[in-house]
């Protein structure tokens, strides 16, 4: 067999801020054939548990790194027979090595968890398939292992509690967020930004919003989050000079408006997967993808293909978060958009004073890319779709 009929799988960058990672689950096992988009693993990053996918077809040969192995990375994680290629001797479709075990069951009988609750599941012995899921779906997540172990005979302290039974280690908020602010003050430093903000009147936005979802089941009703993503979307894909990336000493524009959402993480911390070509998306589509981010982020069910890719971020504090945001662009990205709260205002309406609920947005903007003209520009077309959001549609 030439060298030419197998490929090498490394360790994917889930984001411009990871060095390393570590494979906590294979999901197929040496002599499957795979896709490309299939899922073949979950990765442990500082943030979260990732699914990765493969973007080749192929036959998985063998792993190249053990499960829990910390790797940077780029290394080579698995080693792939391209579909069709002959193995000496024996038939294109038989494995090359002996099978290892795998720790995902045949696709018929999986079931559905989050990789972390997959994996406390392994380490304390306990049968996916007796547990009653809360998640999504009936998908059993963390909450119901933990439930579970501490209602386990033994789980009191007796002597007679299995050492399987241990409480498993977790990722480290504070190590989280250690490596946030790292990122950050090196974005602070290496980007020169200009921050620019507007106050938007968000009334027609809730009006429209409020008549649309009176006549929707609550699962199909839109949040503002939706909309705004939208509006920056739209805004982006009118002003391409802050829809792209600064790499070594110049801009390139991004071919797509790929808008990634900071979505904070209920032990603390915060991921930032996007909506693939928001602009060119149904505000009911961007509602939807944005609802399957969130609860994937919260279960750690991410996939490695919302993790990169982003060409502009939103950050969005909602109801209970401060009047305005100044955030830190995420390089190699040039922009980021925050939204405050909606709070009420004295507003100026055809000579008359109103109280109208107001939201401030604000630009982060690389002046490497961009200046405050162009930034001036962009920030007026975001007010502007707001404040006719039948434009989102």
């Amino acid at each position: 067999m030439s060298g030419n009929d197998t490929f090498e799988y490394a360790m994917p960058s889930l984001g411009a801020d990871m060095d390393e990672g570590r494979v906590i689950e294979w999901r197929v096992a040496p002599g499957d054939t795979v896709h490309r988009g299939d899922l073949i693993a979950v990765v442990e990053t500082e943030k979260s548990d990732i699914d990765i996918e493969i973007w080749h077809d192929g036959i998985v040969e063998e792993f190249l790194v053990d499960v829990g192995q910390l790797v940077d990375v780029g290394t080579p994680i698995a080693r792939l027979r391209r579909v069709g290629a002959d193995v000496e001797g024996s038939p294109a479709t038989a494995p090359t090595s002996t099978p290892s075990p795998s720790l995902a069951p045949s696709p018929g009988d999986r079931v559905p968890a989050s990789p972390i609750a997959r994996r406390l599941a392994s380490e304390r012995g306990i049968d996916l398939g007796a547990v009653t899921g809360s998640g999504p779906g009936g998908a059993v997540i963390e909450a119901d292992i933990v439930a579970l172990s501490a209602a386990a005979p033994g789980a009191d302290g007796d002597e007679r509690s299995s050492p399987t039974a241990a409480p498993a280690p977790r990722r480290s908020p504070d190590r989280m967020r250690s490596l946030i602010a790292e990122r950050m003050a090196t974005a602070n430093r290496e980007i020169p930004h200009y921050y620019l903000s507007r106050d938007i009147d968000v009334g027609a936005l809730e009006t429209w919003l409020a008549e649309r979802n009176a006549q929707r089941p609550i699962a199909e009703r839109i949040l503002p989050a939706a909309c705004y993503i939208r509006a920056v979307a739209l805004a982006a894909a009118r002003h391409r000079e802050l829809n792209g990336f600064w790499i070594g000493d110049h801009f390139e524009p991004a071919e797509s408006v790929n808008v990634a959402m900071a979505i904070s993480l209920r032990r603390g911390g915060l991921v930032t997967p996007q909506i693939e070509r928001a602009d060119e998306r149904s505000l009911d589509d961007v509602m939807a993808a944005l609802q399957e981010l969130v609860t994937a982020a919260r279960t750690g069910n991410l996939r490695a293909s919302w993790m990169t890719g982003a060409t502009i971020t939103i950050t969005h504090l909602g109801d209970s978060g401060a009047d305005l945001v100044h955030g830190v662009i995420s390089p190699p990205q040039v922009a980021l958009v925050g939204f405050g709260r909606a709070r009420e205002r004295a507003w100026v309406i055809g000579g008359d004073i109103a109280v109208r609920p107001v939201v401030t947005s604000t630009l982060a903007a690389d002046h490497r890319a961009t200046d405050g003209a162009v930034g001036s520009r962009f920030i007026a077309t975001l007010a502007q779709h707001i404040d006719h959001p039948e434009d989102l549609l």
